[in-house]
């Protein structure tokens, strides 16, 4: 086949490749603004949950965990198509690595600020959202955007619970044809092209963030 068939049935599985990812990405930082914060200002039972969360997910395999999702939890009742396995299980392995960068980035601003936030009698939820939580941001986006990446790159294991993504699409093209080089080469592209699309927005959000601040804050 030439590349001008190749590209076009690979551009199709990056598609579905890029859905997983925007599904998966907002699961993944909603769980690591929970669980991050979660360790850091709940009661001390929700912090032990969210550190066994954390710790479960980071240390086991992200690959394990979808099969569990997908192959396992059907013997309990519940059944889950593939897309949605495929974002449960990716929201949750990248969510727990998120927590902690949360949870580092708070702890990074000066204990000055919190003191000052409490003389000025600014309530729990004032001081987070108007004073910590403006600053613990900007340092929390170069790390995000590097978990971003990672989350994109791990999309590819999807395609081992036969969700038609760019790696599938690579693989079946490559058993058809035995093109490998080609197939894989522009497998290698697409998906470096996708990592530095992502890197570049991350970098004007960091911008866009570090501008925010200067102004005054979140609403900025």
């Amino acid at each position: 086949m030439e590349l001008s068939e190749l590209t076009p049935i690979l551009l199709q599985g990056a598609w579905v490749t890029l859905k997983i990812l925007c599904l998966s990405l907002p699961v993944a930082g909603a769980l690591a603004f929970i669980a991050g914060l979660t360790r850091l200002f709940a009661p001390t039972p929700l912090r032990q949950i969210a550190r066994v969360y954390i710790e479960f997910f980071r240390g086991t395999s992200a690959l394990i965990q979808l099969y569990w999702i997908y192959f396992v939890l059907p013997f309990f009742g519940l059944n889950l198509d593939a897309m949605t396995a495929s974002v449960i299980a990716l929201g949750l392995n990248i969510g727990a690595y998120g927590a902690e960068v949360v949870r580092g980035a708070v702890l990074a601003v000066p204990k000055g600020q919190y003191e000052a936030a409490v003389a000025l009698n600014f309530t729990p939820w004032s001081r987070l959202w108007r004073i910590i939580l403006p600053q613990s941001l900007i340092n929390m986006v170069p790390p995000f955007g590097n978990l971003a990446i990672e989350l994109m790159k791990a999309t590819s294991l999807v395609s081992l619970i036969t969700i038609g993504d760019l790696t599938y699409k690579a693989k079946t093209l490559a058993d058809a044809t035995l093109q490998v080089g080609e197939i894989f080469g522009l497998v290698l592209l697409i998906y470096f092209v996708m990592a530095q699309a992502m890197a570049y927005l991350f970098r004007l959000l960091e911008a866009r963030l570090g501008r925010g601040l200067d102004r005054g804050g979140l609403r900025s």
